[in-house]
């Protein structure tokens, strides 16, 4: 109890000069996790010099480039046997590289059951994240570090802020949505579903054909989910300068309901139609989609709907929002 109480006082210490910049362990799964981090991290006061941990994909590349960046072999979910790979890894760079670190701090997934164990056996202070897309709760690995004792535990939702579980802020809440006219012409579709492996997302796509709205002008970003009865331009991955060309170039985003696909929607000014995965079709571990895509319906800033009732006022309803931000 010694140790953990001295790793949260490291972390408070750390905290009081709120103009000092601070070196860092920045480890999260791609995807949404990574996208909150890298989002964070100006608040959380990183340096250029710390360390980013993450998979290596077209995405990571893409965002963290020009930064200390550490690549570990991907860990699916649940997938406790990756983790403890992950763990020596990063045990070693860290108790090898003779750096001191501020603190390491994780949004998640199953990484931060890596990074923040190794970062605590060599002495680091930890702070894990709930992702924002956690509404209502802890994920499996929040619930998992908070019965470790090893990291501060933060929350992006003040209604589940509670106990050791503080609220440190929300990643989304510097967006509001404002109305604008409708286009006279047909809408231009950017449709991305995101890259985890190894769940398809048919039923989405099923979806968005049965609209009409598809053309040889929709841009298709399918992951896992590989068709050949698309209209117009279909990918895998997209580097993040393209995925990013894809969202300012489309006149609406629909997307799994992804974090960090709203996070860039939202950047770009978008209002995204958000499709939540269902753990009963095989898209994803479990229904924690849903969690997200109905706070940020209920917030204003996307329109959020089931695959099997996605319809074109839905599309056409997401295009007459534009999004702006302020400072947060």
């Amino acid at each position: 109890m010694r140790h953990n109480r001295a790793a949260k006082s490291a972390v408070d210490a750390g905290l009081a000069n709120s103009n000092a910049c601070r070196k860092l362990v920045l480890a999260a799964s791609t995807g949404g996790h990574l996208s909150e981090l890298a989002r964070l991290a100006p608040q959380l006061r990183a340096s250029d010099d710390s360390l980013w941990i993450t998979f290596d994909t077209d995405q990571s590349r893409s965002l963290l480039a020009g930064r200390r960046t550490m690549f570990v072999p991907y860990i699916a979910p649940r997938d406790f046997k990756g983790v403890f790979g992950a763990y020596s890894q990063i045990r070693k760079i860290l108790r090898n590289s003779g750096e001191t670190f501020d603190e390491a701090v994780s949004t998640g997934a199953a990484l931060a059951l890596a990074a923040l164990p190794a970062a605590r056996s060599v002495q680091i202070p930890a702070r894990y994240i709930e992702s924002v897309c956690r509404t209502d709760g802890p994920s499996l690995t929040g619930n998992l570090l908070a019965a470790s004792r090893i990291a501060a535990l933060r929350t992006q939702h003040q209604s589940w802020a509670t106990g050791r579980w503080k609220f440190d802020g929300n990643v989304l809440g510097s967006y509001c949505a404002v109305d604008r006219p409708p286009l006279s012409r047909p809408l231009k579709l950017f449709v991305t579903l995101g890259t985890i492996q190894p769940y398809r997302f048919d039923s989405m796509i099923d979806a968005v054909i049965g609209t009409g709205l598809a053309d040889g002008d929709t841009v298709w970003q399918v992951g896992a989910t590989d068709r050949s009865d698309l209209p117009g331009t279909v990918v895998s991955t997209m580097r993040d300068a393209q995925f990013e060309s894809a969202i300012r170039d489309s006149d609406v985003v629909i997307t799994h309901s992804g974090v960090g696909t709203i996070i860039r929607a939202l950047e770009c000014g978008k209002s995204p139609v958000v499709v939540a995965r269902r753990k009963h079709r095989d898209e994803h571990v479990d229904d924690h989609q849903s969690q997200i895509a109905k706070w940020i319906s209920e917030s204003g800033l996307a329109v959020s709907v089931e695959s099997e009732h996605l319809s074109r006022d839905d599309i056409h309803r997401a295009h007459m929002k534009k999004i702006e931000q302020t400072d947060w």
